[in-house]
């Protein structure tokens, strides 16, 4: 079973139990992420496919750590005209582990209020 959430304005592809990396939270090591933006859910032969967000289904991750990627250059010249530029850039990173995907408990808000039967006026 796998889920593809949407995070940060990036989608990922979730298992539970699996480690995914992510762009920097603002949450500390050891804290949790629940993430509500669910865009699809595989179970086996079955899927559910969210417009645009799968209802009732719910991703508890916890946060492992922060780290930065590998250094990337970035260079700019002109040719013929001595303009150089060299810049590195080093990306914020933050490593999650999925701890369950919730699938089907919730309700959404239309269907949790509580319908009254119609009364009928019968002409007598």
């Amino acid at each position: 079973m796998y889920a593809i959430i949407d995070l940060n304005g990036k989608q990922y592809e979730v298992e539970e139990g699996r480690y995914v990396t992510v762009d920097r939270l603002p949450q500390q090591p050891g804290e949790s992420v629940d993430v509500s933006k669910v865009l699809m859910v595989v179970d086996g032969k079955e899927s559910k496919i969210g417009a645009p967000f799968v209802d009732g289904v719910q991703v508890k991750a916890k946060v492992i750590d922060h780290f930065r990627g590998k250094k990337l250059i970035v260079y700019k010249m002109r040719c013929k005209k001595g303009y150089r530029r060299k810049q590195g850039h080093r990306q914020d990173y933050t490593r999650l582990q999925i701890e369950s995907l919730g699938v089907g408990s919730k309700k959404s808000a239309s269907t949790a209020k509580q319908e009254t039967p119609k009364e009928t006026k019968e002409d007598s």
